[in-house]
């Protein structure tokens, strides 16, 4: 309690600290300029290459007018992350909820975040990631950057949330060059990394690099354990001086064993909420939920003679899924723990995505200035099917779920015979143009807008699905004024779009989302680029959100089906701070607050299962002297409380705050250990509260061990 209330002034507190070390950066910058020569410093923590996710006009972070957080490979490297799940809980302004030991969702200011690229070139998801996405495996990638507001731009219909984009490691080593990095960790887990480039001819025009991957071990819960394989190969080539060809693939097989389904019940039948143990778990020791991630990738860009360049993008993705799972819904008795209903469940299915993104950008003269251009189109197309098995006899009872271990709940026999449950087919074409016009040598606008269709047809489990729309247009604006060499002031605004599939008690679809965001803010660059600062405020406009008001009546056979409302009026605005970079040669940070308020017309808030307040802060010092070699880290990560349900079951999460700790060693210039702790006070929260009257706890305290060779 006493650390929740240090906590309620972090606003403030953060601004201030926030505050004073922009000034001590700015004077160290300003003393740095009088005693040495400038020197371009690229910090840990931070990029300097230009960005394609928001705009498609190649710009940095310190010229693209919205919010951009990037998280580098030496960040992924500190905190240990291994799973893009984890990534992305540790950036400014996102959260992530766990559904299940397979299905994770994230939200940013407010909304659900349903966009995601892979170099650039938009990618779709399974519902929450049933497919094993959210769990992939981060490191077949450089970095992951994520774009703050709506996107339209060029990821066409979706959220005013944000974009995720994962930028693949690629071949640009022509000499051999690599690591192997392997550990160990709490509950039985187990991983070896390795890490390869090499040139494949003598002058280094071709390279190639393969990334390989082993993890297994169990779970803090009592029957979940984990195994999971990663695959990854590319080859970079210069085919001439202006032209270069990429293409590679990547193959993640995820081969759970007690995969949950859900969470744990949230209500006793008498309506008082339960509490159970952490270690608890609705599976059994026979369920499973495997998954395997494909992406195939082409990638050809020429650099024209006039400084223009041309790049055409070919993705290829399919992700299976093959299930056996244990759904235990309702509300057990709070003498006799007797009252859970089971949905034994199994499924095989698989979506398939191929897509094509030609783009072409450059600048060119107008009125004795030059301007940039982008104009792109994007065609996607996505298949997705899943075939059930019926269980051949009636379930068995759960009965006393306090005496629950999984182990003593019988496997069911499952039909022999499939039956086609889901058949989908969604198609997504996009045309884009842009432009950024010099008016002033301080002063610059970007506007453009995209032409979307999209379209979903098919039956997901008995029911028509046949919705989306033709040729939307939505427009983009961006105004920047660098009124110093080191500050950036902007506003941008964009219409949102996005047709849902939800439906209200009438059975009818909620009609498409539409609104308009709006976004304020400054980014300043200190040490050459090496430390990043942004301020942002942001207003987010609309009608027609979802908004979840109970289930429609179970059919058998089928999911459980959320009943929604459309609401009018919605509106989310707040602001988000965020320092990042290389305050010395041995100190990197990454700090960042956000804050919003969503409510509808009727004054009414939405989401609120998404946390309202959120800050990261992680932090490394690399020793030198006498304890050189030695790096030493630490983060905290706090949200603000929130709730679902509505009077009188309403489940809450109070504000929590989990703090981590790191320490690496280098032994020798090639060989270095590294040990991260997580949860270090073991605090217990939950991991995601009221998905269809379930809860489930995060991870409590835990640690990894591993070692590193570099050659």
């Amino acid at each position: 309690m006493a650390l929740q209330k240090k906590f309620r002034k972090l606003p403030v507190v953060l601004a201030v600290q926030l505050a004073c070390v922009a000034a001590a950066v700015q004077a160290a910058e300003n003393k740095a300029e009088q005693e040495i020569e400038k020197i371009a410093v690229v910090g840990n923590y931070t990029v300097n290459e230009n960005i394609d996710t928001a705009t498609g006009l190649g710009l940095s972070l310190f010229e693209t007018p919205q919010s951009v957080s990037v998280i580098t490979s030496q960040r992924i490297i500190d905190q240990g992350f291994s799973g893009i799940h984890e990534v992305i809980s540790q950036t400014v302004g996102v959260s992530a909820k766990q559904l299940d030991t397979t299905r994770n969702t994230f939200s940013a200011r407010g909304f659900d975040i349903d966009k995601y690229q892979i170099d650039g070139v938009p990618l779709a998801w399974s519902l929450a990631g049933d497919s094993g996405e959210t769990i992939t495996d981060v490191s077949i990638y450089e970095r992951i950057e994520v774009v703050r507001g709506a996107t339209g731009l060029l990821t066409g219909a979706g959220d005013p949330s944000a974009s995720i984009n994962l930028v693949r490691k690629h071949a640009n080593a022509a000499e051999f060059k690599g690591y192997v990095n392997a550990g160990l960790g709490r509950w039985n887990n187990k991983f070896v990394t390795a890490d390869l480039s090499t040139g494949l001819d003598s002058q280094g025009d071709v390279r190639v690099r393969l990334v390989a991957k082993k993890e297994m071990g169990d779970s803090f819960m009592e029957i979940p354990e984990d195994d999971k394989t990663v695959v990854y190969g590319v080859i970079d080539a210069d085919l001439t001086n202006q032209t270069s060809i990429s293409f590679g693939s990547s193959y993640q097989d995820n081969d759970p064993q007690g995969s949950t389904w859900g969470g744990l019940a949230a209500w006793f039948s008498d309506g008082t909420a339960t509490n159970w143990d952490r270690s608890l778990t609705s599976a059994a020791d026979w369920t499973y939920w495997a998954s395997t991630n494909k992406n195939s990738f082409a990638n050809l860009l020429h650099n024209f003679a006039n400084g223009w360049q041309a790049k055409v993008s070919y993705n290829h993705t399919k992700n299976t899924a093959d299930t056996q799972l244990l759904y235990l819904f309702g509300s057990p008795d709070k003498a006799t723990g007797v009252g859970l209903s089971p949905w034994p469940y199994k499924s095989t299915g698989f979506s398939t995505q191929d897509s094509l993104d030609l783009q072409l950008k450059g600048d060119y003269q107008l009125a004795g200035r030059s301007h940039e251009f982008v104009l792109g189109m994007l065609n996607s197309d996505q298949e997705a099917e899943t075939a059930t098995f019926a269980p051949t006899s009636a379930s068995t009872p759960v009965g006393n779920f306090y005496q629950w271990t999984g182990g003593s709940y019988p496997e069911p026999t499952f039909s022999a015979t499939a039956a086609l449950a889901v058949d989908l087919e969604t198609e997504q074409d996009g045309y884009y143009a842009a432009t950024r016009l010099s008016l002033t040598d301080e002063l610059k606008l970007i506007a453009g807008g995209r032409l979307s269709t999209w379209k979903r047809t098919g039956v997901n489990y008995g029911q028509p699905e046949n919705y989306g729309d033709d040729n939307v247009f939505v427009p983009y604006a961006g105004l920047m004024y660098q009124f110093s060499p080191h500050h950036n002031a902007y506003i941008s605004q964009t219409e949102i779009f996005k047709p849902q599939n939800a439906r209200i008690e009438s059975g009818a679809y909620v009609d498409p989302l539409e609104g308009t965001n709006t976004e304020l803010g400054l980014k300043s660059s200190f040490l050459d680029g090496a430390v990043q600062t942004a301020v942002a405020i942001f207003k987010i406009d609309q009608d027609n959100l979802a908004q979840p008001i109970g289930t429609f009546p179970r059919e058998e056979g089928r999911p459980v089906e959320t009943m929604y409302r459309a609401a009018q009026g919605v509106e989310s605005r707040g602001f988000e701070l965020e320092l990042i970079g290389r305050l010395t040669e041995s100190w990197n940070i990454s700090a960042g607050y956000s804050q919003f308020k969503a409510e509808d017309a009727a004054g009414t808030e939405v989401n609120t299962d998404h946390p309202r307040k959120k800050l990261n802060l992680f932090t490394t010092y690399d020793f030198v002297n006498e304890l050189e070699g030695l790096v030493i880290g630490g983060g905290i990560s706090w949200e603000d409380q929130q709730y679902s349900g509505t009077a009188p079951k309403i489940l809450r999460q109070d504000a929590y705050s989990l703090v981590s700790l790191m320490a690496r060693y280098e032994v020798t210039p090639q060989l270095s250990v590294q040990l991260n702790v997580d949860n270090l006070f073991d605090e217990t929260y939950y991991s995601q509260i009221g998905f269809f009257d379930q809860y489930g706890y995060g991870t409590p305290r835990n640690f990894t061990l591993g070692a590193t060779y570099a050659f």
